[in-house]
């Protein structure tokens, strides 16, 4: 959307700043997504209330007549019209419409609706959207009713996008979309994301292809044969994992076991050297009790993965979950959260420090004082010394760990 508004001569400036028209690209994946959605809504109008306040996403598309009736709101837009929004804006700001809601049902859409080349970059990597929507429908989930049914993105295009990108300078991608493990199935051949990974691959210029957060489902070892021939792709894996408990996964309808996932992080430690798996979890599910808990306590010990982002169970309106019996109290949530996040800090601090005295390679960022910052192909936040090195990959001698972040010196 950035990209669209500079093709079109717009000035960005950053939301803090006064400006004409404020865009806000709501999320509801929680009910503090939701808050926070509107809290930025009315701060745009608090900052100018002359201005155009245009709310945009997910929010947008399942409360569109909630968020129409909101006075600090001026426009309100479903994600169908992400790709015409400059148009959308224009036609307000030259009309001032009594309709302020243009929302299609995203749930009718077939096809993927494809920005164009558009690539907005501010740093050393981009993120690429190669697929939309989810069929999944986890108990606990809006997201389907928000982004509609799968829908993917035709490769000539992703591989077009990714061949600009690396016409900039750029060196890593990010493959994003909103469940892409589902990719290509909703096309008529057999192709699917294992495919358009060994495309990519095949660019010129192009240094790392990282992978947004997977479904275990998508590792086979059919598919970790391939992948492993693959000398772009990080070797960072984001497994959505949720619970550790069978029947917690039961009840949020995830199409996995704990049996399965261990298969999966099996193969991927076997073939990816270094390997760093991350996860996200919900603690508080409804129905989830103490010696649920505990098992995915143990689970996740077992697992010890790299980093474990902790959420606690929001309920959504709408969904099956919101329905459910024995819903857990927030001092029960805060307690489960707050052991989980001592566990992912202990198993983060663990993984760093398998690599005190190794040579790893970074990619170099930004710079922030007398250091630069990058990320190792495994995800590792690196801090350095050093002339130019924005952009740059380099080998780096890790010295010590600060933090949750490694100090180290450029290996000559």
């Amino acid at each position: 959307m950035v990209q669209k508004f500079i093709n079109k001569n717009y000035e960005i400036v950053p939301f803090e700043k006064n400006a004409d028209v404020y865009i806000v690209n709501t999320c509801t994946v929680t009910s503090i997504s939701d808050k926070k959605s509107r809290q930025f809504l009315r701060k745009a109008k608090q900052q100018n209330n002359n201005a155009i306040v245009v709310a945009v996403g997910c929010y947008a598309e399942v409360a569109k007549e909630e968020l129409a009736k909101v006075k600090e709101i001026d426009l309100v837009l479903g994600n169908n019209e992400k790709t015409y929004i400059v148009e959308h804006i224009e036609n307000f700001l030259q009309n001032r419409l009594d309709i302020n809601c243009i929302v299609s049902d995203v749930n009718k859409q077939k096809e993927y609706l494809d920005f164009g080349i558009t690539t907005y970059t501010e740093k050393t990597r981009s993120i690429v959207k190669v697929q939309d929507g989810c069929n999944n429908f986890c108990t606990y989930c809006m997201i389907p009713y928000a982004r509609g049914r799968i829908r993917s993105r035709k490769p000539d295009s992703i591989l077009d996008e990714v061949k600009q990108i690396v016409s900039q300078g750029i060196k890593e991608v990010v493959i994003t979309g909103i469940h892409i493990a589902s990719y290509g199935k909703d096309f008529e051949n057999n192709y699917r994301l294992i495919d358009l990974l060994e495309e990519m691959n095949k660019i010129s210029g192009l240094k790392r292809i990282r992978l947004g957060s997977l479904e275990p489902n998508l590792i086979t070892s059919e598919f970790i044969e391939r992948l492993k021939k693959l000398d772009k792709v990080c070797n960072h894996f984001h497994l959505s994992l949720q619970s550790g408990c069978d029947e917690t996964l039961k009840r949020m309808n995830r199409k996995y076991g704990t049996t399965d996932f261990r298969k999966v992080v099996n193969l991927l430690r076997e073939n990816f050297p270094n390997v760093a798996l991350t996860t996200d979890i919900i603690v508080g599910f409804p129905g989830e009790t103490e010696e649920e808990f505990e098992t995915t306590y143990n689970f996740l010990k077992e697992i010890k993965f790299a980093k474990m982002h902790v959420f606690k169970y929001s309920v959504r309106k709408g969904t099956v979950a919101e329905k459910m019996p024995n819903q857990i109290s927030p001092e029960i949530k805060e307690e489960r959260s707050h052991k989980l996040l001592e566990l992912s800090l202990k198993n983060e601090t663990e993984f760093l420090e398998q690599f005190l005295d190794k040579t790893v390679e970074v990619l170099f960022e930004e710079k922030e004082e007398e250091y630069y910052k990058g990320h190792t192909t495994n995800y590792m936040v690196v801090n350095a010394k050093g002339n130019n090195l924005e952009n740059n990959i380099k080998n780096v001698k890790i010295n010590k760990i600060d933090g949750l972040e490694l100090l180290g010196t450029i290996a000559m």
